[in-house]
């Protein structure tokens, strides 16, 4: 009888797991990475996980340099040039891209933790699954694209671009089952629009929306408007961090909080973002994520600032049987707008934005300068049909008012003018001050 997938086992069986993993997981990257040689103080050479507070975190920042002085994968490389079999490339959207490599038994730990997030979502044996991310050095491409696989779904390998092709791929296959961000079906509702018009996005016949890259699932609204038109059971089956772990927490059926379903390779704390010390690991708490790799060959990182905000929600057994602590993301860090002394997260705007029946969802926060600020300067879109008034405005302006508590300063743009995108899309835009 196989043995069961560990987001299933009882706590204390993963927390002897990851006691003896991260015992060797230690010594490895106290001989084989310079980086932690350097960083982390003389006279601790090998401190339990219960000590783990005692060494330093490390952050984006640090690997950027160490990237830039021993290019090209820095000097927390602990395995040999010849061990790496895959190089991937992130997007640089909040500075130097970065390089990750993987070996041989890092690749196959990624599929089979990510695979663990896409069963929790629904995917199964039998799904026909057409991926649409980017294959172009991005690790949601090739990547995601194995834990599709290892979860046991037949997997179409799109890629982005080319919708139309797309649509016809769907139909003559009998794909019942997408993985992509969660802003690319509106891109297909304009597709299926303009050069389907027999079709609406429920005849495609997809059952299964698998999406990460991006927030926006938290928001039940968004949730609720792309199932009605779609008809499919959207869920966050893709929640990773690039520089630590592609895929490593993803939603069930039962709720939309995310499981960590790695925690056997990943040990994970919760610090205050401003002073970094650690918080209680306990249900209710707040602040950012910081990660250690207990299995890792060749960039393993040890106490990485992960930059999300996140909230444990639970740490007892789900409706669904999996033991994995549950978590929401709040918002990213960098993302976050202070208004007046109130901090704002995009995903919290998106919520009250996607209220409005007139309005498509879509929107920006479109900042100049550094701040402070005094108001939300917000960019929304309406939807097709709808006319801009300023009714219609001070409306948003007075929920953003009662709900956020801050002053915003709404812009309506005409439908379809947002830029979409088949990647993430961003929306915080920072311009300088001329």
């Amino acid at each position: 009888m196989a043995e069961p997938s560990p987001d299933f086992s009882p706590p204390d069986q993963i927390a002897r797991t990851q006691q003896q993993r991260w015992a060797s997981q230690c010594r490895y990257v106290r001989d084989h990475s310079p980086f932690f040689q350097r960083l982390w103080p003389t006279g601790i050479n090998s401190p339990g996980l219960g000590d783990l507070h005692l060494l330093p975190l490390c952050d984006k920042e640090m690997l950027r340099r160490s990237q830039a002085e021993v290019p090209p994968f820095g000097d927390y490389l602990a395995a040999g040039r010849n061990r790496v079999v895959r190089v991937h490339r992130t997007s640089g959207t909040t500075g130097r891209a970065m390089n990750l490599a993987l070996s041989q038994a890092d690749a196959a730990q990624t599929a089979e933790v990510g695979a663990r997030a896409q069963r929790a979502a629904g995917l199964k044996p039998g799904h026909r699954v057409v991926h649409c991310l980017n294959y172009q050095l991005w690790m949601g491409g090739v990547t995601d694209h194995t834990t599709l696989e290892m979860a046991g779904a037949t997997v179409i390998p799109f890629g982005v671009g080319s919708s139309e092709l797309l649509i016809r791929t769907i139909l003559e296959l009998d794909v019942d089952a997408i993985s992509c961000t969660p802003s690319y079906p509106q891109v297909l509702e304009r597709v299926i629009e303009e050069d389907f018009p027999q079709l609406s996005p429920r005849d495609l016949g997809l059952k299964l929306g698998l999406f990460g890259g991006e927030a926006g699932l938290d928001d039940a609204g968004f949730r609720s408007r792309l199932e009605s038109i779609w008809g499919f059971a959207a869920r966050n089956a893709n929640y990773g961090v690039s520089d630590v772990f592609c895929n490593f927490a993803g939603q069930c059926e039962h709720g939309g909080d995310l499981h960590f379903v790695g925690l056997d390779v990943l040990y994970p704390e919760i610090v205050d973002p401003r002073t970094g010390a650690g918080l209680p690991w306990e249900q209710g708490a707040e602040g950012e994520l910081v990660l250690t790799h207990l299995a890792r060959e060749c960039q393993p990182l040890v106490r990485f600032r992960t930059g999300d905000a996140v909230t444990l929600t639970g740490t007892g057994p789900c409706t669904c049987g999996r033991a994995a602590p549950r978590f929401r993301v709040i918002g990213r860090l960098d993302d976050m707008v202070v208004v007046r002394g109130v901090n704002l997260f995009p995903t919290a705007v998106g919520a009250v934005v996607s209220e409005f029946a007139e309005l498509s969802g879509e929107y920006r926060i479109l900042l100049e300068g550094n701040g402070p600020y005094q108001r939300l300067p917000l960019e929304v879109e309406l939807r097709p049909g709808q006319a801009p008034t300023a009714r219609l405005a001070e409306a948003l302006a007075a929920s953003i008012r009662k709900r956020l508590q801050v002053t915003a300063h709404v812009s309506l743009a005409s439908a379809q003018s947002l830029p979409r995108t088949e990647g993430k899309t961003r929306r915080v835009i920072r311009a300088p001050r001329t």
